[in-house]
């Protein structure tokens, strides 16, 4: 990139042309499954949890890149587009399973009941039609679990931030491959078609019951913020990141920029002395800095140290 100051704070209207973003900041978003390159070990991670059915829990610090890896699988294998749960302690197995609006429902059903009570006044006759299927919606979990010939690629973000009975809530759903929707249990109609979580094609649940026929490719991330029951952390397969060496931040930054830019080295060598000495940084705030602070007009001087301080400060404090 080229340093190029849009912004001047004089107030004065211009016209500006910004400049192309870099290739990870583009919209939509362009899959970086090229780019990624997984650390020593991963890859035999993930071989394991592909062979056993199991999911694959990496863990690691906010931003080295535990989660980069599904989508490079999911190319890979052609596992289709990733499913995404993003973990909040609000977070719940239901609202991943499945999406019910029974407010909406009841809403449509009140409307159908008036205009059938009008049509009854002018003809005579009225009939009432309550369906459910247009007000569920399976959740990224469910849609994971749907039958289809190849697994999905799912990534359960965040893991550690959850509540509490979470991990021990996806138990069941992760040994038994299958899960039930209650409120088609109950309903008069042993077929209801379902729409999918990420796209308007829909799925025909029997009776209530989405029984899984390829187990997803499942990614759980943690940030090591909290511990997992040994009944939970037995049916995963564990991956630790490794510490960022200088030599795998270079192989990074050059992915990146098909090269390592010029000026590069010093960049990634204080970068990796900082997350060696104890210091929380993630790897895309490198992969700015390299953005940023190199190139044909780059920043110089005391604009360079300042820029650099802005894109590379540490992340544990404020």
């Amino acid at each position: 990139m080229t340093w190029k100051p849009y912004y001047r704070g004089d107030g004065e209207q211009r016209q500006a042309a910004l400049a192309d973003p870099p290739p990870w900041r583009t919209f939509p978003r362009r899959p970086q499954h090229r780019e990624y390159r997984p650390p020593p070990g991963l890859v035999d991670a993930v071989n394991a949890a592909l062979h056993l059915r199991r999911p694959l829990l990496v863990s690691g610090p906010a931003g080295s890149g535990k989660s980069s890896v599904i989508e490079q699988v999911a190319h890979e294998l052609k596992l289709g587009g990733v499913l995404r749960w993003h973990i909040t302690s609000r977070s719940s197995l239901s609202e991943a399973l499945y999406r019910y609006d029974a407010l909406g429902r009841i809403h449509a059903q009140s409307l159908r009941s008036a205009m059938s009570q009008g049509a009854a006044a002018r003809t005579g006759r009225g009939r009432s039609r309550d369906e459910i299927g247009p007000f569920l919606q399976l959740g990224p979990l469910g849609t994971a679990l749907v039958p289809s010939e190849q697994p999905r690629a799912l990534l359960v973000d965040e893991i550690d931030k959850s509540d509490l009975d979470l991990p021990s809530d996806l138990l069941e759903v992760l040994e038994r491959g299958e899960f039930v929707i209650p409120e088609l249990v109950r309903y008069r109609k042993p077929r209801v078609a379902v729409r999918l979580w990420d796209s308007d094609e829909e799925y025909v649940v029997e009776r209530g019951r989405v029984p899984c026929t390829q187990f997803p490719f499942i990614l759980l991330t943690s940030n090591g913020e909290r511990d997992f029951s040994p009944a939970f952390l037995r049916r995963c397969i564990r991956y630790t990141m490794p510490p960022l060496t200088t030599d795998l931040l270079h192989g990074i930054v050059e992915a990146h920029f098909e090269g390592a830019p010029e000026g590069s080295d010093e960049l990634v060598r204080q970068f990796a002395e900082r997350v060696g000495a104890g210091e929380h940084l993630a790897i895309d705030q490198l992969l700015n800095a390299v953005a940023l602070l190199l190139g044909e007009q780059a920043p110089s001087g005391s604009q360079y140290e300042e820029l650099r301080e802005l894109v590379l400060r540490e992340l544990s404090r404020a």
